[in-house]
């Protein structure tokens, strides 16, 4: 009786031990990250590029891997060669994201063309990849080299740390309150409650922005940033997710511990961090 006894008593602790551990690594993994890509950000326009296009590269990869285990067949060098172009291409002239755009499909059309068995899905889902990932997040690049210097790199760290933060409220306060599921089909974790925590995460960032006088921004522009960032960062985030749900996986991949592959962390950037440079340019803020 006493070794059942001691052997559950041990369970709990080993339970303990194992999320303990289980947090660590997933707190460590991030670190690492935001510190790579803040640093990236902070160091200039280039090294901005440069980590990008590599997000790129693995965000769409990511994207190829789900697509073939749902039974498609993506041309994943020239897709591939596209996601990594854009940002890099968005250090020269904005015109030449469309001149990539333009050879993208000039490529997969003659691809289509010259070989029967390829199915009109499979040219599809090749275009989708580089374009959802290397030109929606070649912003960041587009963002970062809007404005120069260290207010250029607050900037873009204050847009990026918006969408973050309203991810790590939206999950705080989904955890500890969320009873109304917002897209149970999709991304059942996913509550009401946690949205609008969210929304006041992002908003507390761009108000931030706004406190510096760095910028033309007026108050109740930050405000309407800070709601509109967030609700397309979550929508980025649902769109992540029925790709997912599709492929019947988990996780894009498993490249970051305890947070899924790079996709599953740049899911909200790749429709925030664009709508942001959108609002900020036609509001006259860049």
């Amino acid at each position: 009786m006493a070794s059942n006894t001691n052997s559950a008593a041990s369970e709990p602790s080993a339970s303990k031990d194992g999320r303990l551990h289980s947090f660590i690594v997933r707190a460590g993994a991030g670190i690492v990250y935001a510190v790579v890509f803040i640093g990236s950000l902070i160091l200039g326009v280039l090294p901005t590029a440069v980590f990008t296009s590599v997000m790129s590269w693995l965000c769409c990869y990511e994207f190829y891997r789900m697509a073939r285990i749902d039974g498609k067949v993506p041309n994943e060098f020239i897709g591939l060669s596209a996601a990594v172009l854009f940002p890099l291409s968005a250090l020269v002239d904005p015109v030449w994201l469309t001149v990539i755009n333009f050879l993208l499909v000039l490529s997969l059309g003659q691809w289509y063309v010259q070989n029967p068995r390829t199915r009109i899905a499979d040219v599809a889902v090749t275009v989708f990849g580089p374009i959802y990932t290397g030109y929606m997040l070649s912003a960041i690049v587009l963002l970062r080299e809007a404005v120069p210097g260290w207010e250029g790199a607050l900037l873009s760290v204050g847009v990026c740390a918006s969408l973050w933060l309203s991810d790590s409220f939206a999950y705080m306060v989904g955890s500890r309150f969320g009873k109304h599921k917002m897209a149970p089909k999709i991304s059942p974790k996913k509550s009401w409650e946690g949205f609008f925590g969210g929304l006041a995460g992002s908003i507390v960032v761009w108000l931030i922005l706004w406190s510096t006088d760095l910028y033309d921004l007026d108050i109740w522009f930050a405000i309407m940033c800070g709601i509109v960032v967030s609700i397309m960062g979550v929508f980025g985030d649902l769109i992540e997710s029925r790709i997912k749900r599709g492929a019947g996986v988990k996780d894009s991949g498993n490249l970051i511990p305890g947070h899924g592959g790079m996709l599953d962390r740049s899911d909200s950037l790749i429709i925030g961090v664009i709508t942001a440079y959108l609002m900020l340019h036609l509001g006259g803020v860049l």
